[in-house]
Formats: structure tokens, sequence, C-alpha cells
């Protein structure tokens, strides 16, 4: 079991929806946090609704732009003291067919999204390693698990981090350090607005699925339940939680033709 009460949490992507929503509830739960994202303003306004905003520290980043994941660190453990709980939860999506995704935008959401968990991690573990005790946390997605339309790059980056983060299990699980995937499906959150278009800007719309999606602070609840319970996995969805069921356990390509089928924005 994984007691958030004087942990020091570092989330990543925590100016907004899920990131926010996970800050909250780490701080009622009596942790000490570390919020990253690029926009300095926006985390000092979740700092302030946090509960005891003195156990806040900010730390803006680019995570697009991480040339030195260890000094990165050495910042984040500068604030409270060694990272207990590291929460890779920023990401990148698009909205674009994989024909008209450029390889710029490919490389920019492969380093968000897959990139940048890794070596953030790589530099918490061994730290973790040591002290033979830590958390792992990677908001991943159900698209960690399914194919559809529009979502080549997004889709590709979550399932690499499934395979990355499954095999780190594997080698240090047994030395202390726990891991938790976290497969969101639709939640509103700003993700489709921030999301590629195909000339590489922000896509601008929100998605209908997304906008009648769960709460942040629902999905943000159940991740960690789910860390406090150490579990290895969780799928947090609705109606979408079927497409995974399908893509499981039936054909390859009868699941291709359902996916076909689907309208995705």
């Amino acid at each position: 079991m994984t007691d958030l009460t004087n942990k020091v949490v570092w989330i990543t992507g925590a100016s907004g929806g899920i990131g926010e929503a996970l800050a909250l509830g780490a701080a009622a739960r009596g942790a000490r946090l570390i919020l990253s994202a690029r926009r300095e303003d926006q985390l000092q306004r979740v700092r302030e609704r946090c509960a005891r905003p003195q156990d806040v520290a900010i730390l803006p980043c680019d995570l697009e732009q991480l040339h030195d994941p260890e000094a990165l660190h050495a910042r984040a453990a500068a604030c409270f003291g060694p990272v207990d709980v590291l929460v890779n939860n920023a990401g990148l999506s698009q909205r674009t067919l994989a024909l008209d995704t450029s390889m710029d935008s490919c490389r920019r959401i492969m380093e968000v999204d897959f990139f940048a968990p890794v070596a953030l991690s790589r530099a918490v573990m061994p730290g973790m390693r040591e002290r033979g005790g830590g958390h792992i946390v990677v908001v991943s997605s159900v698209f960690g698990h399914i194919a559809m339309a529009r979502r080549s790059v997004y889709a590709a980056a979550k399932h690499a981090l499934h395979g990355y983060f499954d095999c780190a299990r594997v080698e240090l699980g047994d030395k202390g350090i726990a891991f938790t995937l976290a497969c969101p499906g639709f939640v509103s959150t700003q993700v489709s607005v921030n999301a590629l278009g195909p000339d590489g800007q922000p896509y601008g719309g929100v998605d209908s699925d997304i906008a009648k999606g769960m709460a942040p602070e629902r999905c943000a609840e159940r991740i960690w339940r789910a860390v406090e319970r150490n579990e290895l996995e969780v799928t947090i969805a609705g109606k979408e939680r079927v497409a995974v069921y399908f893509k499981r356990f039936l054909p390859l390509a009868w699941y291709t033709a359902f996916a076909r089928r689907l309208k995705v924005h």
C-alpha cells in the first residue's frame, strides 16, 4: 500500500485537467507536491487551490525540450527532499490522419508522451531503488490498448509506455519500486483543444466525446485509489471500455472493421 501522507509527489502536466485534479487529490491526502508544466501562472493558480499551499512547490518546464532530466530532478529534489512518487501525467494528442501527420508532429508527440516519462523515471528510479521504496505513476490512455483513426502517433506513444514500464516493473518491482499505469478514456479536459492538427498547430476544438466525458476529479480519485492499493494497471472509462475488450478478445480483423465504423474527430 502507498500512503501519500507526507510523501513528496512530483506531478507533470499539473496546470489543468487530470494533472490539476491529481494535485488537489494528493494535497488532500497530506502529500507535499512539486507541480510541473509549461505555464507558471497556471501552476501558481493550482498551488493556491491546494490544501496547505506552503507544501506545494512549482517547477515550470517544457517536456518537449527536456535536455537534462537529471538536472530537473535535482531541482525537484531540492524542494522537499527525495521524490517518493513521480506522476508522469503530461501528454500531447493529435487529431490528424496518419498521412497528414508530419514527422515533426510525430517527434513532438513522442517527446512529450514517451521520451519525457522515460527520462524522468530514469532520473528518479536509482534513488528509489537505493531507498528501497518509491512509486512511478504513468497516465497512459485507453489508446495504450486500442487503435482508432486520427490517433496513430498518440496511440503509438501510449502503447510504448506500456511496453517500457511493464518491463521496468519486471526488473525493479522487487526492488521496492511500484508501478501503476492508469488508462483513462474520455475525460472532460482540454486534451483535444491542445492536440496537434494537420499543420502542427493546436487543433483548437472540443470533441463531443471529450465534452461529455467524466470529470477530471473523478478520474484523479480513481488513479489515487489505484496507487494506494498498488494496482499494476487501471482502466478508467465508460462505454469506451468496450473497445478495449473488443481489441483484447476479438479477432483483429473484427476489431479493425469495428474501429473503421466509429465516428472520430
